[in-house]
């Protein structure tokens, strides 16, 4: 019992970690995407200015380069081969949230109820936690820190079967037009199309953990998005979105889901993985 505790005990601090580290730190890939916009606007330019020092200002002093620190989103890829149990996956989840929260600066942003009272759960807990299984014997837990400036700006749309690509990307389109600079721009966008409703919206967070199934229909969407004209900051010119990430699985003959979760400039994402006797 004393080395099961030890191991859960050291699973926890590695999720820790990882999120404290995110909320400090953006994943290369998007810094890369940040630091090599290049708007021709004087507004727009200093926008990404001002990212780009918040960023080194967050990574030099320690502290979360956005106020609002996120919702913990997490999903769970558990191998079906894995000898770690749920019991204990959901535990490390919890207790290494918990721990970010109180040491990473975290601000309490989770509410009991989500009407009547609103009371704060003072812990920035409950994560938001899905489970899949997949192939292999590990496991890995796919982390956002979900700002809410950017979440509600997501939406979905069920389309008629017979929109095809064109509905897909003016129904994506449309629900960027309608956040305009609310979602803190430029924005990352999470596309889930097909499944049913509520699958849909599962897969657009899962698509920024995963590369596009459709780049064809990826880059259009940017394409289209950018000539929005909506800009850093709101403020007018480009760009208004820096990357699209689409994720599909089958559907109903009489449906065409399509889900957008939309992320903000600060695409805070950890992954934590476990192989076989971590856990």
């Amino acid at each position: 019992m004393a080395q099961d505790k030890v191991i859960w005990h050291n699973a926890a601090e590695k999720v820790k970690g990882s999120l404290i580290a995110a909320a400090r730190i953006l994943p290369p890939d998007i810094e890369n995407l940040i630091a090599s916009a290049h708007p021709e606007g004087g507004k727009s330019r200093s926008v990404m200015e001002a990212i780009r020092d918040n960023l080194n200002v967050a990574r030099e002093t320690g502290l979360p380069m956005c106020q609002d620190t996120g919702a913990f989103w997490c999903l769970a890829s558990i191998g079906r081969d894995s000898d770690a149990s749920l019991r204990d996956i959901e535990r490390i989840i919890i207790s290494g949230c918990a721990m970010a929260a109180e040491e990473g600066f975290f601000r309490r942003s989770i509410v009991e109820e989500p009407y009547g009272e609103r009371h704060n759960t003072g812990t920035n807990l409950p994560p938001f936690i899905y489970y899949e299984l997949c192939d292999g014997n590990s496991v890995e837990l796919s982390f956002l820190l979900k700002g809410f400036g950017s979440e509600n700006c997501s939406g979905i749309r069920m389309l008629n079967p017979t929109a095809g690509t064109d509905g897909i990307v003016a129904a994506v389109v449309d629900m960027v037009r309608s956040g305009g600079g609310k979602p803190c721009p430029p924005i990352f966008l999470g596309v889930g199309i097909g499944g049913t409703m509520d699958r849909a919206a599962f897969l657009s967070k899962k698509a920024f953990f995963r590369e596009s199934m459709d780049k064809e229909l990826s880059s259009k969407i940017l394409e289209e998005v950018n000539k929005l004209g909506i800009g850093p900051g709101g403020l007018g010119g480009y760009p208004t979105a820096l990357a699209v990430s689409v994720l599909s699985e089958p559907t109903h003959i009489a449906g065409l889901p399509v889900a957008l979760t939309v992320n903000c400039w600060a695409e805070r994402r950890a992954v934590v993985r476990f192989g076989r006797g971590d856990l």
